[in-house]
């Protein structure tokens, strides 16, 4: 008699458009239980079938609300037998200047700072923390989004959101060292600038979009699913024996 296949379970981050909602899109169509955390509420809009049973709404700005949170999907997860196979932390903010202008290091005020930083960079760690026994009944997987931002002084996206995706980045080293004697992988994509709702105003302007083509490589805008078969190898199986690497979808931006 065969055995039964176990429904692998991926908690997500920043669910409700972009990157996240074609990612939910994509684990839903490959059978995964989708467990999916934004700021928002569900919308009935949402075309995945799970719907608001398995959505949880939380401000990842707030450090309480967070650990609300992570019980919450604890919680859940009991339906699975305490399981967990991917956490992908993918939410993520880049605030700008009030005409849309990269804020850099001098104007950045200090709320703006720990704000993205809480998003960012202790949003991930503290769900990682917090979900740690059903990955490790799992043996799951950790993808952190970060940014190739995070690498060099980035043209449009603002220090505080650099900074931020590179720490995240050397997080994901650390974590990959801690997390993985007990079985859970931890990686990092590094995307370059994707065409999603929240970028394509900056992209109506033609010189701001002639100036991301002209770095990169492939001369074409990303779009979010270039994103998708590089998030589902790293939360699978089929990347079982990498941790602590950082994936490049950049369509050759740092390719200097």
């Amino acid at each position: 008699m065969s055995e039964v296949a176990i429904r692998k379970t991926i908690v997500l981050t920043g669910a409700s458009r972009g990157i996240g909602h074609a990612t939910v899109k994509r684990f839903s169509r490959e059978g995964w239980r989708v467990i999916t955390c934004s700021r928002q509420a569900f919308s009935e809009d949402c075309p995945w079938p799970a719907g608001p049973e398995d959505h949880i709404k939380v401000d990842l700005s707030d450090p309480e609300d967070v650990g609300v949170a992570v019980a919450e999907i604890r919680h859940r997860l009991e339906d699975d037998g305490g399981r967990l196979d991917a956490l992908v932390n993918n939410a993520g903010i880049s605030p700008k200047l009030k005409d849309g202008g990269r804020m850099n290091s001098l104007d950045t005020p200090m709320h703006v700072w720990r704000d993205v930083f809480q998003v960012n960079f202790f949003a991930p760690i503290m769900l990682a923390r917090g979900l740690f026994k059903e990955l490790a009944t799992a043996k799951g997987s950790i993808v952190n989004v970060t940014s190739i931002a995070g690498t060099r002084v980035h043209p449009f996206a603002g220090t505080a959101y650099a900074t931020s995706k590179a720490a995240l980045g050397s997080l994901t080293r650390e974590m990959a060292a801690d997390f993985g004697p007990h079985g859970i992988r931890v990686n990092a994509l590094a995307p370059t600038f994707i065409e999603t709702p929240m970028t394509r105003p900056f992209l109506q302007d033609e010189n701001f979009r002639r100036s991301v083509l002209d770095k990169i490589k492939l001369g074409r805008l990303g779009q979010v699913e270039d994103l998708m078969g590089a998030i589902v190898f790293l939360a699978s199986d089929a990347s079982s024996l990498m941790t602590g690497a950082s994936l490049l979808v950049d369509g050759g931006w740092t390719a200097e």
